[in-house]
């Protein structure tokens, strides 16, 4: 991970910063080839259960205040914190400048008052059972208590977008928990950012104060069989593929529990009213080029397969225009993207051989590429690539859902209704609306559960 200086002659390693209880470490760094970073002392990294985390015992109401107050901060980029995460970002992400640029542009939202306090609500019914213990009535007339207590975090943070290390902030500060961040080595710069400008909005606060942010390569048992136990966290809250979750896994075991967002794939649904008119399918179409190229379709939520209802012909109109629409730049998408790899374009090259059965339109420039297919491709589009299957009936696309299957797009909204209950019986999390599939609201559950309420450790007074 080496820079580059304004004249385009190659830079030295790229320094990292590490948080280590809401400070930057100062200590000597470490050069590890890419980049350098600040050797790990485990000690700091943990807090002894002996005594409560730093801020187990501060109002929620004040944490929700520095959370704004951080909001603010991220938005005006007074310290220049992000400014100087996205220089380093740019030259190495998979993302575009121009992605990267809009989505820091928006860090912000995830720390507004109303979507905050919509978390609390929504998903542990109120502040009261965070700021102490909440009454509740049982049968024979039995009164209990049941607390939302603060837990200690690992959190292994995936970076395919920069939101998830806002989320991954915002959720261990709303459980007063003590919270140890992984950068990964696709996003070593949003974290830490993030962490700094909240310290230098709130500098030594509580809540500060509970926060590390470092690297080390996944899988480092020599770190990872060190920090991975119950003596230290209550919970590892792993992002990330399949050989991320498997390597969490191995750690497991009496108090020491996974909460994994796991590997995720999404698809999209258009049903036949998208053909009453020229101007109802150019919508679908622009729906459904949206939901594809979120984040370049580097996110769980990009949609890769697209199901139409209807003949061959109406799926290549729709084919034809979605093709278009893919090389629009959005708020979270370029118009270009990276060229399509080798091996891809060896599998796309067979399938345009055998037309009619399949159709291909687009290049291998970045741009956007639509296969239509009468059956699934057996590969996994990628960096923009769609492919879409004509079916007589939206049901039938549902034996194409499963567990990995995080978010349905459906066009239009008011078929959703007749789809979802069969949906979420395949496995699927999310059913939206064709377009919003970027993106998820605050208080909604996430990969099927509640975040906020998986993370806190719920403990009774009987």
């Amino acid at each position: 991970m080496s820079g580059t200086t304004l004249d385009g002659t190659a830079a030295g390693p790229v320094a990292v910063v590490h948080v280590v209880r809401g400070e930057v470490d100062d200590s000597a760094p470490v050069d590890l080839g890419r980049f350098t970073a600040p050797g790990l002392d485990l000690n700091r990294l943990v807090w002894p259960r002996t005594e409560p985390g730093p801020a187990f015992h501060v109002p929620v109401a004040e944490i929700v205040d520095l959370l704004v107050e951080t909001g603010e901060a991220l938005k005006a980029d007074r310290a220049g914190l992000l400014a100087e995460a996205l220089e380093r970002m740019a030259p190495v992400s998979p993302l575009p400048a121009e992605v990267l640029e809009r989505a820091y542009a928006v860090l912000w939202r995830s720390f507004q008052r109303a979507g905050l306090y919509a978390q609390i609500d929504h998903e542990l019914g109120g502040a009261d059972v965070l700021d102490g213990w909440r009454e509740v009535r049982l049968p024979e007339n039995r009164i209990a208590a049941t607390r939302a207590f603060p837990p200690r975090l690992v959190h292994i943070i995936a970076g395919n977008a920069p939101g998830v290390a806002a989320m991954s902030v915002v959720r261990g500060a709303l459980t007063k928990g003590v919270n140890l961040l992984k950068l990964p080595s696709n996003d070593l710069f949003t974290a830490t950012a993030i962490l700094r400008t909240m310290a230098a909005v709130a500098p030594g606060h509580p809540v500060v104060r509970s926060f590390s942010a470092v690297y080390w390569r996944g899988g480092d048992e020599a770190v990872e069989s060190v920090l991975f136990r119950p003596q230290f966290f209550d919970k590892l809250v792993a992002w990330g593929g399949e050989s991320t979750i498997r390597s969490a896994l191995k750690y497991v075991g009496p108090g020491f529990e996974l909460v994994s967002f796991d590997p995720k794939t999404s698809i999209s649904m258009i049903g036949r009213e998208a053909f009453a008119s020229e101007e109802s399918l150019a919508r679908a179409a622009d729906a459904g080029a949206a939901d594809a190229t979120f984040f370049n379709q580097q996110a769980c939520v990009a949609s890769r397969f697209q199901f139409v209802e209807g003949s061959w012909d109406d799926a290549d109109r729709y084919a034809a225009l979605l093709c278009e629409r893919l090389a629009v730049a959005r708020e979270f998408s370029s118009a270009g993207g990276p060229r399509v790899a080798g091996e891809l374009r060896e599998e796309i090259d067979v399938l345009r051989s055998i037309e009619p059965e399949y159709r291909v339109w687009g290049g291998y420039d970045g741009r956007g590429l639509v296969i239509r297919s009468p059956e699934p491709v057996d590969f996994h589009p990628d960096g923009k690539i769609v492919d879409v299957v004509p079916v007589a009936a939206l049901s039938e696309a549902v034996a194409h859902a499963g567990v990995a299957t995080q978010t349905v797009g459906v066009y239009p909204d008011a078929r959703k209704a007749e789809l979802r209950d069969a949906l979420a019986c395949a496995g699927v999390q999310r059913v939206v609306s064709l377009g919003r599939a970027g993106g998820m609201p605050p208080g909604l559950s996430h990969d099927g559960f509640y975040p906020l309420q998986r993370l806190m450790r719920w403990v009774n007074d009987e």
